[in-house]
């Protein structure tokens, strides 16, 4: 016999271990978390107010996960792909509204955004894009239930991390590429196949090869014609002018212009500390936020023997390098940092004649998982204080940036007051865009027996609270949860307490059978994620790989919880009391404690203190999975609480991120009485936690 029926049964047996109950649930927790980066990376990019509700799409896809398991009992197996619709149609809707909406809401974040590009919020927008990616993650995730309850559920939940921990690895791997999104979605769409049994006919087949290829088609040609390019933070596109200088929009938001120094056109702030100081030359600069050169041009002009340019995003630096019209980048002068800037002035040992902390304003998020932009730990007291610390003896600071909101010109001020000792010098500048600002202060400033330009007198500086490394929020005037804000959880928590009665009526599953138990602990963990994610942010930059990192380390932390509790059966409150401990230690001994050398050092302290407490939470929550006799509904409960604990997310706003500790604890004590009282389905728990 020749060799095909030979490579026949072999890709048959190979078809039928993907069609195994493991590998289903590795395939399918590989596919729901990778979808749900896709989305988060995705639809704050084209509609760019949602990124300033941060973790908006996070929440939807945490209660489509849970909605989509208490679907899977109704639904045993999926016969259609529900997915395949809805990735069409929400896809297309989020195409169709990008870029078109431009909110400027005073007193918040949202004011960051240029007045020129404003336009009437459809606030129809938010809860439309909730419901449909919660839709489309739903059913995504309806295999989770029966794939749950068909091995046992420490089995179930080990292979449930270790697909999770997949999904986080492909897409780190599309950022670290910069691939656009046709790639992101053919990869979903070659994922879903292999879940399906990679097979070519059938009905179900077919609709969700057209789905894929209708939305890999749509973005191809958006990607055509665009011309987008995907760096690992921002959708970047270009413009090219007729009659003008070229410009970098990101996320829709023009963001820089490609200027000549001589150009009349070339924002004042660039050249304030020049003015100010017409005399001096500043030998050896450190620029932070470099973006496409301009800073980095106006120092190499006024004879800087040595630039430091550190830019976080490595596609805007390859764009300043190439289409800047002085090339400053190719100056031999200059020395190229892709980091964040906090991390490199903790990590150098160099003084500085000037240090400019320039156009930072990212209008993105280091992560949804806490409300954190990618500069929030640049603008705290403490972060001033290391540039300070990196100043020449007569050296000065700079910082420079558009300011929509009077309250943050006299924050700024006062902040660098307390740092410096001296009130800075600023200069205000009115324009068609928003108002901007020039501050400078440092011992060059102090010292400096005249200037060469005006000083504008600033009322109520340092009369609001500081930007601290607890409380990383320069643009928020008080410690407050804005209106808006409240508004936007109050529609997301209704909404997901409508789809989950919805989900329960159709899965004909009564609602007491949802475990209160697990519901907290979900809460719980997806804060104690939050404030991790926050440390590392502080000690180790807000980059995307920092963030991947974390996520790994975390769901590395819960396979070995697993493990531990597969070899030894830990019953009564031991978990409880080794996770309380580990809390107490890490509020005793706060992050910025943490900020010491060498980095492998402060890399495993810091790693030790956050993450036992993740390490002694799964021990928790695998005391009861282990036993529990509906698997399926712990783990909807438990994805269901951590919607609740992405609006509890909103507190650090108020008390900062070490205060969070103290929401976590009450969120684990409220677990261990509810495990106690055995209240709706948590008398389903075999042993006591």
């Amino acid at each position: 016999m020749p060799a095909f029926p030979i490579r026949s049964r072999f890709t048959i047996s190979r078809l039928s271990r993907l069609q195994s109950p493991e590998a289903r649930l590795f395939l399918t927790s590989a596919i729901v978390l990778f979808a749900e980066l896709v989305f988060i990376r995705w639809v704050p990019a084209n509609v760019v107010y949602v990124t300033f509700f941060s973790n908006l799409v996070l929440m939807a896809s945490f209660l489509g996960i849970g909605v989509g398991i208490l679907l899977g009992r109704r639904f045993e197996p999926p016969r259609l792909p529900f997915w395949a619709p809805l990735l069409v149609i929400t896809t297309l809707f989020i195409l169709a509204v990008k870029i078109d909406f431009r909110p400027v809401l005073a007193g918040s974040v949202l004011a960051q955004l240029a007045a020129s590009h404003v336009a009437d919020p459809n606030y129809f927008v938010l809860p439309i894009i909730f419901v449909l990616v919660a839709g489309l993650m739903a059913a995504l995730a309806m295999p989770l239930g029966p794939l749950l309850r068909a091995m046992p559920p420490l089995r179930a939940y080990a292979i449930d991390i270790a697909g999770s921990i997949a999904g986080i690895a492909a897409f780190a791997l599309c950022s670290a590429l910069s691939l656009p999104p046709p790639v992101w979605f053919a990869t979903l769409g070659v994922a879903l196949a292999a879940r399906g049994g990679l097979r070519p006919s059938g009905g179900g087949s077919l609709l969700g090869f057209a789905s894929v290829a209708t939305v890999v088609a749509a973005t191809i040609v958006l990607q055509a014609v665009v011309g987008d390019i995907w760096s690992p933070y921002y959708r970047i596109t270009m413009f090219f002018p007729d009659n003008g200088a070229p410009f970098l929009a990101v996320n829709g938001i023009p963001h820089q212009n490609f200027y000549p120094l001589n150009s009349p056109q070339r924002e004042a702030f660039y050249d304030q500390v020049y003015r100010w100081f017409p005399n001096r030359t500043f030998a050896r600069v450190l620029v932070i936020g470099a973006g496409n050169g301009t800073d980095v041009d106006g120092a190499l002009a006024r004879g800087a023997t040595s630039v430091d340019a550190v830019e976080i995003d490595p596609r805007i630096l390859d764009l300043g390098e190439r289409l800047h019209p002085d090339r400053p980048y190719a100056d031999p002068r200059v020395r190229e940092i892709v980091d964040d800037g906090r991390a490199v002035l903790r990590r150098t040992d160099q003084t500085y004649d000037l240090i400019v902390l320039a156009l930072t304003d990212s209008l993105t998020l280091s992560s949804t998982a806490a409300n954190l932009r990618l500069e929030s730990f640049l603008y705290t007291e403490e972060s001033l204080a290391e540039a300070r610390d990196h100043l020449a003896p007569d050296g000065v600071l700079v910082i420079y940036n558009y300011y929509d909101q009077p309250f943050l010109i006299g924050k700024l001020a006062g902040m660098l007051n307390d740092v410096f000792g001296a009130p800075p010098i600023v200069r205000t500048y009115a324009g068609p865009r928003n108002p901007g600002a020039a501050f400078a202060d440092g011992p060059g400033v102090t010292t400096a027996r005249s200037l060469g330009d005006a000083v504008d007198h600033i009322d109520g500086a340092g009369a609001l609270r500081p930007a601290t490394d607890d409380w990383p929020f320069l643009y928020l005037e008080t410690p407050s949860i804005a209106g808006y804000y409240i508004v936007v959880l109050a529609m997301a928590l209704l909404i997901a307490a409508a789809a989950v009665l919805i989900a329960a009526r159709i899965a004909g599953t009564e609602l007491r059978r949802t475990s209160p138990h697990f519901f907290a602990l979900g809460a719980a963990f997806l804060l104690l994620e939050t404030r991790n994610l926050a440390t590392f942010s502080l000690l180790f930059g807000s980059t995307w790989t920092v963030n991947a990192l974390v996520f790994a380390a975390i769901l590395l932390s819960v396979l070995a919880a697993i493990g531990v509790s597969a070899r030894w059966r830990i019953r009564g409150p031991i978990p409880y009391v080794l996770l309380a401990a580990s809390l107490l230690a890490n509020y005793l001994v706060p992050p910025a404690t943490l900020l010491i050398d060498p980095p492998v050092l402060r890399y495993v302290l810091a790693a030790t203190l956050a993450f036992l407490p993740v390490f002694f939470a799964n021990l928790v929550f695998t005391a009861s999975f282990r036993d529990t006799r509906t698997a399926d509904m712990a783990f909807a409960s438990n994805v269901l609480g951590a919607v609740v604990g992405g609006c509890l997310e909103y507190a650090a706003l108020v008390i900062g991120y070490q205060q969070l500790l103290v929401v976590i604890a009450a969120l684990y004590a409220g677990a261990f009485v509810l495990a106690r009282l055995r209240l709706l389905g948590d008398r389903d728990l075999a042993v006591a936690a």
